[in-house]
């Protein structure tokens, strides 16, 4: 969607900036949790009142295998694939403002309650199950959130798709500066943890101000109330046309109406010029229409996430390097998970300047499928322990090589798949468009995060 001719000024491209923060918003939560693994795992492995355990390069040995990261893993995909499908068929029910700021501040309750449980001395088991329990919940208000709101964006013009999606990509980056600042710092375990759960309540709060600010600014206000304005003046138009129709009728039963068109009002003027150039009130689309359109972005988003996840972090997280000691607590911290995240910011970011190849090119997809190739390579890293594949790629300077492509082709692929859909359809049908294609991200991550398991194994 391109700008409309006699929109408004984005001044200070601030709803642009409202909307960055929006994307970093849906995500910053959720990966602060994950980097606080190394919290959780502490929690499990000592007894109830206990901080006798050491943590070393990382990482804890729980005495009892609680499966925490795979539990994790699992307990945030399901809820995610099962509300943002929900989302998709239950959004027109429930206002936007009741989903975006009601997730908003259930996720900001979940961090508070996370927070909380910092100083708050529990059996293992019973902090285990309430942690699996806050995951859920968060991951559930999450999947609304970041559907709600990319149904938002697809109204609005395709540069500010790719401003969301760079800030969803940037909070991937705050999460992996916190990872090496927590291996560095020698702080006490417990305010870690506690800045941890603090910092993404600050983050959430300012995300809910910004989105009760973005109905105030009149750019925002034409792209989001715009069909509700053209709904009005066609219903207006109708209910003109209706009164003429009616006065010819009754004119014609009473042999008192000449055949003289109706009168040339300002009022019936408008009415014609609405109902010759049509109106974005048509009834909107059913979402299995709106799905036929948008098919093919549909299917790349999933292709690409279940590509990405299959790999990343189940088998790039055991990659090891050739290096030092001195090296080896930040080698995958670095390597690992800030190249990645960086570089999936930046092919989010690119997709504001350069869209190739265009939607309707049947380039794109196969780029999407050849990202397949990824696979088998990252396998054959250093990777340990193996039992199958052979080591191609020793050294540390190609694992870091093949995550920058990997990761900077799944981001740019990503961005353009979210940013082209809402394309396929009518402005009316954005907002449908945006909640199905948030589904089938949501489907990538779950058929990756299946997928990884087996790949894991095999090598």
């Amino acid at each position: 969607m391109k700008v409309r001719e006699g929109a408004p000024e984005d001044r200070g491209w601030l709803v642009a900036i409202i909307f960055f923060i929006l994307g970093i918003g849906t995500l910053l939560p959720w990966n602060f949790f994950m980097t606080a693994s190394m919290y959780f795992n502490e929690r499990l492995s000592t007894a109830e009142g206990s901080n006798t355990s050491e943590w070393s390069n990382g990482t804890v040995t729980p005495r009892k295998d609680y499966y925490f990261n795979n539990w994790m893993t699992l307990l945030s995909q399901l809820p995610l694939l099962l509300f943002t499908f929900l989302n998709s068929f239950l959004y027109q029910r429930i206002s936007e403002k009741v989903r975006i700021a009601g997730s908003l501040v259930f996720i900001l309750i979940c961090f508070l309650f996370t927070a909380i449980l910092v100083k708050i001395p529990m059996d293992q088991d019973r902090f285990f199950y309430v942690t699996m329990a806050t995951i859920w919940f968060i991951n559930s208000f999450g999947a609304v959130l970041q559907g709600s709101l990319f149904g938002l964006v697809g109204l609005l013009p395709q540069k500010y798709s790719s401003v969301f999606m760079s800030g969803q990509g940037l909070a991937g980056t705050f999460a992996a500066l916190a990872m090496i600042f927590a291996i560095a710092s020698k702080a006490d375990k417990e305010a870690a943890a506690l800045g941890y759960f603090i910092t993404p309540c600050v983050g959430t709060i300012i995300t809910l101000l910004s989105y009760m600010l973005l109905p105030r600014l009149d750019f925002a206000r034409y792209y989001l109330k715009k069909d509700k304005s053209s709904c009005y003046e066609v219903e207006t138009a109708n209910q003109l046309l209706d009164r003429d129709l009616s006065a010819d009728e009754n004119g014609k039963r009473n042999g008192s109406l000449s055949n003289d068109p109706p009168p040339n009002t300002d009022e019936n003027k408008q009415a014609f010029v609405t109902l010759e150039h049509g109106s974005t009130c048509d009834k909107k689309l059913s979402v299995m229409e709106v799905f036929k359109k948008i098919w093919v972005m549909a299917f790349c988003v999933t292709f690409v996430f279940t590509v990405t996840l299959s790999v990343f972090p189940a088998v790039t997280v055991d990659v090891k390097t050739a290096y030092g000691k001195k090296w080896e607590p930040y080698f995958i911290s670095v390597c690992c998970f800030l190249i990645f995240n960086v570089m999936d910011w930046i092919g989010r970011s690119v997709t504001s300047f350069v869209c190739w190849p265009p939607k309707e090119s049947r380039v794109f997809p196969a780029l999407v499928v050849s990202r397949v190739i990824f696979i088998p390579l990252l396998m054959m890293c250093n990777v340990q322990e193996r039992s199958n594949f052979p080591v191609l790629f020793h050294n540390d300077a190609a694992f870091a090589a093949l995550m920058i492509v990997f990761s900077v082709s799944s981001g740019y692929c990503v961005c353009l798949s979210m940013s082209y859909a809402p394309q396929f359809v009518e402005p009316k049908d954005g907002e449908t468009a945006g909640a199905l294609m948030t589904f089938f991200l949501a489907l990538g991550l779950s058929l990756g995060a299946a997928l990884s398991f087996p790949l894991r194994a095999v090598v």
